[in-house]
This record gives structure tokens, sequence and C-alpha cells, in this order.
């Protein structure tokens, strides 16, 4: 789909994911423009040039950015990956003290800048700090909300491709829903390989999926990010395809079906909780949240994966 003319994603924090992201969009080319903004003058003015030099090979993406907060005035999409970094045995709740300050100093400033821009969250916890974020700038829920479970969901699909004997992802439906964190959980009376249910699948004359291969699938995309973060410290590259998909989605006004986190207004009994379900994803943000079926075992996880985020949200309010 041809770029949208002038648009801009702006991404906040040039880490490893922050750059990441900006690294995806320039590859994916997401929009005409790609900022990167960081305190950091050193660090960030030397990612921008790093990324800059390959901009012959990326298509008509220009890639700009400094440690001026205005570098990212006029976004359409504005990406936050700033914060504390999780460390081996953290969780992502853990982290939330810190990001919530971070994110009071800078939530003002990008609304003022760029009034009119959805803006992602992808720093963790991200569920608690949707909400926070949107308290802030009292913009609609839809235009603040987060990465989500968007990253859970392709590992998921990658695991099940994997053993449903090498089948490209995309073949794949289901999905991850609840907190970015320990009490997700995967949809599983909804999931299918291309349209057949997941337990009806057949492998060589076999089911490989049965309800123990499934919670087996469940705890490997729960803990998978921990894995990573034992072996290399952080988990960038996919988080920065994930946040890379969504901007495209807001910037092509995609109307795409994703399981991003966003704040619930009475669905399923719940209100003032930032958490992923699937939804319909627009330069809007989120237009539309789906009323997902659910089973009453899957509906139970997904109330007290609620009130998890809800009592983290309430030690930080």
């Amino acid at each position: 789909m041809p770029l949208q003319k002038q648009s801009k994603v702006a991404i906040v924090g040039a880490g490893s994911v922050g750059t990441s992201l900006a690294y995806a969009c320039l590859i994916r080319g997401v929009a005409r423009e790609i900022t990167l903004y960081d305190i950091d003058t050193k660090k960030v003015e030397a990612e921008v040039l790093d990324l800059a030099h390959g901009t012959q090979f990326t298509g008509s993406s220009v890639m700009t950015g400094s440690s001026d907060i205005t570098t990212v005035a006029g976004a359409d999409v504005v990406i936050i990956t700033a914060g504390a970094k999780q460390k081996p045995g953290q969780t992502r709740l853990d982290l939330v003290g810190v990001n919530v300050g971070i994110l009071e100093s800078l939530m003002p400033k990008l609304v003022e800048l760029a009034p009119d821009a959805v803006f992602v969250l992808v720093t963790n916890p991200c569920d608690v700090l949707t909400v926070v974020a949107q308290r802030i700038s009292g913009l609609p829920p839809g235009r603040v909300i987060s990465s989500g479970t968007v990253l859970d969901t392709s590992r998921l699909r990658w695991i099940i491709a994997k053993l449903a004997g090498g089948l490209a992802p995309t073949s794949v439906h289901a999905t991850i829903v609840g907190e970015h964190g320990d009490s997700e959980f995967a949809l599983w009376s909804q999931a299918t390989i291309g349209p057949i249910p997941i337990l009806d699948w057949e492998r060589d004359g076999e089911r490989p999926f049965t309800e123990e291969t499934l919670e087996s699938i469940t705890h490997d995309v729960r803990t998978a990010a921990y894995k990573v973060i034992e072996g290399k410290g952080a988990t960038n590259y996919a988080i920065g395809l994930s946040g890379a998909r969504i901007a495209e989605a807001i910037i092509n006004d995609e109307h795409a079906i994703m399981p991003v986190s966003t704040l619930l207004q009475g669905q399923w009994g719940i209100d003032d909780v930032a958490i992923s379900t699937p939804v319909i994803v627009s330069a809007k943000g989120v237009e539309r949240i789906l009323d997902t079926p659910m089973s009453p075992s899957e509906l139970e996880k997904f109330l007290a994966s609620a009130e998890e985020i809800r009592s983290t949200v309430r030690s930080v309010s």
C-alpha cells in the first residue's frame, strides 16, 4: 500500500527496542518519516546516523531524530519505548514505579507536540502504563493503546505452525489475550489452523495437539521473553517488528484485527482496565473492540487477568 503523504512515526527511546522499531519501520516502509527521540544526545545522533545511512535500500522513508523532543512534532503515531529495562528474574509488573514516573514527565509534552497522534505504549508494564497515559493525556481511549499481546500472539502462532508440520504462521488463527504478562492465556476455544479446529488437526495420521500440548504451548509463550532476556539481556527484534506492524495498520487505516491492549469501558463487565483482546485497528487507533467469544473457563481467566492489572493500577494511582 502506498505511503500517506507526510506520514510520520515518532519513536521515543533509542534503546534496543526503540532502535529495532525504527529499523523495522524503515524496512517495512511504514511512514514517509521515521523520527527517533532520546535524552542521550550522543546515542540518539549515532543511531539516527546509522539508520539514515541505509535509507538508500529502504524505499522513500526519511530517517530523522535528536535529543530535542520537538522532533516528534506532527507525528501520526507516537510509539513510547522509553523506560527501565526488564532484568532477568523481573516480571513486567515489577517495573511499574519507575516507568510511571517517566511517563508522567513525557506524556504532556508529547500530546502538546503531536495532538492528533495515536499513542502506542511498548514500555512495560504496557497495560498499566496505557491506563496511566490515557489518564494523563485525557485523550479518547482508542488513541492511547499498547502493543499488548500482538507479539505474544506471534510467538503462539510460530510454535503452533512448527508443531503442525512447518506451516506458515499466517495460516494459524490463534490469539493470546489478557495481560501482557504472567496471566495471559490462549483462546483455544477459537483456535484453528486454516479452517480446522486445532484439536482436530492431523499430521502423518496423528493429532499432535492435545489438551496437554496446548497447556505446554501456553507456558512456552508466557515464558518466552524471560528466556530471551536471560540469554541476551533484552527482547528487541520481534517487539520491533510487532510495533512496526501496529504503526503500519494505523498509518494505512487498515481496519486490521489485532490483540492490542486498550481501555475497556464495560465490555465483559470490565471498566478502566487496559487489556489485550481482538480489536479493529485503524487511523483512529482502536476503532472497535470485538465481542470475542470465550468459553466459561476462558472468561474466568480473562476477568482474573483484568483484576491483576487493576490491582497494579491502584498501587500507582
